[in-house]
């Protein structure tokens, strides 16, 4: 009885040992490869052996570009592979174990130094190489399909891996052997396109829409560009909080910015010197023949204006003659002038008064002489002469007066129409630079992309092989 009931303790008993015999094998093979292990000594054999050392870089996240600072925040991993003969066992000898992994501190290491530009060590202990799947060197940071992330403002084009020696300079030295990584990357101009530069076009068209003002709104059209100016220079501002200090560069972004401002400064200029011209007068400015003929018949007619046909100087400078005889270019006497400022209540009293003679007068001579009357008519027209001669006088200072005003006018008019035709030409000036300007640096952004290969000259792409 007593054998029949320990037969069945010793069975879980061999299962259990058996258990913890497989489970304990990867320790006790820890336990044997570290033993009188000096993670400090590098793993060759003799002195004058080099241990060679594969890299690869294994990028999973493009996190961002500050390009303020200039710093790329990337997650990659680093892949090291070298020989450590001091790890090797037969895995026979603990049931097929083949694979162990141990903590990397427990174990030697490379001397790394990584930084942000390359990857340096010394060749007199350790010959860099970049790693090697199924023959074929990998010479380009590797991405895994499934665990690589994609930035929404950064398009990676090339991400090439080179392996560059400096002749110059001692093997002893760490710079002397290279392993550098590079990423060639583009913006996706999505965002920018939609928030900075499709306002911008937008805000500056509206500067260029000013010159549909009439010419003589000079105030308004600079109220108007100096309001698109302010927008612009808020812009300008956003920009330069995200670009780079530097001078050895500058954004495309920035330069368009510029010359937007430079535009419209030069179209509140344009408004001044409109606004001078327009407001001139006779009184003030005296018109060359050849501004009149430049602006007022040439290029009225190249822009297809439509300009009212002027009076022609000569005309205008031999008007006609009044009825006395006089040119219309006197100067208007004291008498007139002081005839010009009495009170209307003696106007009146003194025109009344001429008027009584001079009626008189003609009624005798539309009744004809009468037989006795010749010397009374001589009399009376001699009495009315004076009247006369006033009445005649009046009526000249009168049309004096309006060729005058006319003459005014017409200047004036002159001085207007060359505003005019000053602000279409500032116009067509003005949008021909903004619209050149504009395409000119938009086809700038628009072939400055990333070369179909990574560096001039070599024929290699730096990719993985087509299958």
């Amino acid at each position: 009885m007593y054998r029949g009931q320990g037969l069945p303790l010793l069975l879980p008993l061999l299962a259990v040992c058996l258990g913890a015999q497989g489970r304990n094998q990867e320790e006790r093979l820890l336990a044997d490869l570290m033993h009188n292990y000096d993670p400090h000594l590098r793993p060759a054999e003799r002195d004058s052996d080099v241990v060679n050392v594969s890299l690869k870089l294994t990028l999973t996240n493009l996190i961002s570009l500050n390009e303020r600072e200039e710093a790329l925040t990337t997650n990659v991993w680093i892949e090291m592979q070298w020989c450590d003969y001091r790890l090797r066992w037969d895995p026979q000898d603990y049931e097929g174990l083949w694979v162990l992994r141990v903590p990397s501190t427990m174990v030697w290491r490379p001397d790394v130094v990584l930084e942000n530009k390359s990857q340096t060590y010394s060749t007199n202990e350790i010959n860099l190489q970049l790693s090697q799947e199924d023959g074929q060197t990998i010479e380009w940071i590797f991405i895994d399909p499934e665990a690589f992330t994609e930035n929404g403002e950064w398009a990676i084009r090339h991400r090439p891996a080179k392996m560059l020696l400096d002749v110059e300079a001692p093997a002893e030295e760490a710079g002397h052997q290279k392993v550098v990584f590079y990423l060639l990357i583009q913006r996706k101009p999505l965002f920018y396109i939609i928030n900075i530069i499709a306002p911008c076009v937008l805000i500056s068209s509206v500067a260029i829409l000013i010159y549909f003002l009439p010419a003589k709104a000079g105030g308004q059209k600079c109220t108007v560009a100096i309001n698109v100016l302010l927008a612009q220079t808020v812009f300008l501002f956003l920009v330069a909080k995200k670009v780079p200090e530097t001078s050895q560069a500058v954004p495309l972004i920035s330069k368009y910015l510029t010359f937007l401002l430079v535009v419209t400064i030069l179209i509140v200029v344009n408004a001044v010197v409109v606004l001078n011209v327009s407001l001139r007068s006779p009184h003030t400015h005296s018109m060359a023949r050849r501004v009149r003929k430049v602006f007022l018949r040439l290029l009225p007619q190249l822009l297809r204006m439509h300009v009212r046909p002027l009076v022609p100087v000569a005309v205008q400078d031999t008007g006609r003659r009044l009825q006395n005889g006089s040119s219309p270019g006197w100067s208007i006497t004291a008498g007139e002038e002081v005839a010009l400022c009495l009170p209307r209540s003696e106007l009146l009293f003194r025109q009344r008064q001429r008027n009584g003679l001079v009626r008189a007068a003609l009624e005798k001579l539309e009744k004809g002489p009468e037989p006795g009357q010749s010397r009374e008519l001589c009399g009376s027209l001699k009495q009315a002469a004076p009247a006369i001669q006033a009445c005649v006088e009046a009526c000249n200072l009168i049309a004096l007066a309006r060729h005058q005003q006319s003459h005014f006018d017409s200047g004036s008019e002159e001085w207007f129409l060359v505003g005019r035709v000053l602000d279409r030409v500032c116009f067509l000036a003005m949008l021909s630079l903004f619209v050149c300007g504009t395409a000119g640096i938009f086809l700038m952004a628009h072939y400055n992309q990333v070369p179909p290969l990574p560096f001039p000259g070599d024929p290699r792409s730096y990719l993985p092989s087509p299958d």
